[in-house]
């Protein structure tokens, strides 16, 4: 374990107990969030180090890196993955007309395939050895580990996305000014997180699974983001709703805080955390944020 002295976006000292919850899909181990005094950023602390969190990813129905599933669940999760993967494509060209992508945090690579069956030039960085196996294996694509990333020292890509990876990236800072030796000055930063100050963090409390403690290290909001992204050059250009995330993480929080999957009241909770973001600045279960070097001029 290791505790953290200063809020990895502010960079200043002083914290209060925000939240305490446990790893409920794994080992039900305890831990404690804790929120900065001076920014309201929100985090793990202390957490597992980085030679101490790959225990917490042992579990073959770890659903992000599972291949064979066969449960509802898993089957609902590929099918929404195939219409994620052509909306997350669709999107990345609208953002921005280059071919060379980087994706960190690739998993099983189907996101990179698909673009790379589209024309795009595209490279994988995915720390699981399972994913990125079957990445290379299968989709015949080029997937590196985390390693890859201190090859890198040219501003050679039109863009780069991380889906749900930066809250589990221990660097917090150091990932970002990698990435900003590494993009090109005209290129695109695309970042997916949950969003703490969504309807259904604030309905499930210490239930609501997108905490997945002590995966995520970090958990975002619409301002934290913003502020990491001035800090390192950056402005947010777009926020965009992951409207689907909702009824999964809905359908997790139930089994945690009940013990039961209870997919009727996930639909419902699902529409009314989508229905409160509408009306609420936005404030989706998880959000894209589209970020651009420079200052924004609007």
């Amino acid at each position: 374990m290791e505790a953290l002295s200063f809020c990895p976006v502010c960079g200043e000292p002083g914290f209060t107990d925000f939240l305490k919850s446990k790893d409920f899909f794994l080992t039900q181990e305890e831990f404690q969030i804790l929120e900065c005094i001076h920014c309201g950023f929100k985090f793990l602390n202390p957490r597992p180090d980085r030679t101490g969190i790959g225990r917490f990813y042992e579990s073959v129905e770890y659903i992000s890196h599972d291949t064979r599933g066969k449960n509802i669940l898993n089957s609902l999760y590929k099918i929404v993955r195939k219409f994620s993967v052509r909306r997350k494509f669709k999107l990345i060209k609208m953002l921005n007309p280059g071919e060379k992508l980087l994706d960190i945090g690739c998993g099983t690579g189907e996101f990179i395939h698909y673009c790379g069956q589209h024309g795009m030039s595209v490279q994988g960085i995915e720390p699981g050895e399972k994913p990125r196996n079957f990445a290379t294996s299968i989709h015949r694509l080029d997937v590196r580990d985390e390693a890859f990333l201190d090859e890198l020292s040219n501003p050679e890509f039109d863009i780069i996305t991380m889906w749900h990876v930066l809250e589990h990236v221990h660097g917090l800072n150091e990932r970002m000014e990698k990435i900003n030796k590494i993009l090109k000055p005209e290129g695109t930063l695309v970042i997916a997180v949950p969003n703490i100050d969504s309807w259904d963090a604030n309905h499930y409390r210490k239930f609501w699974a997108a905490y997945d403690l002590p995966r995520h290290l970090y958990h975002f909001s619409q301002t934290s983001i913003t502020l990491l992204a001035k800090n390192h050059g950056y402005f947010v250009e777009k926020i965009i709703p992951l409207k689907l995330d909702a009824f999964y993480i809905c359908l997790m929080s139930e089994k945690y805080a009940t013990g039961k999957r209870n997919y009727f009241k996930a639909l419902v909770n699902g529409a009314r955390s989508n229905s409160f973001a509408w009306r609420n600045n936005k404030n989706y279960s998880s959000l894209i944020f589209v970020l651009k070097k420079g200052k924004n001029e609007k």
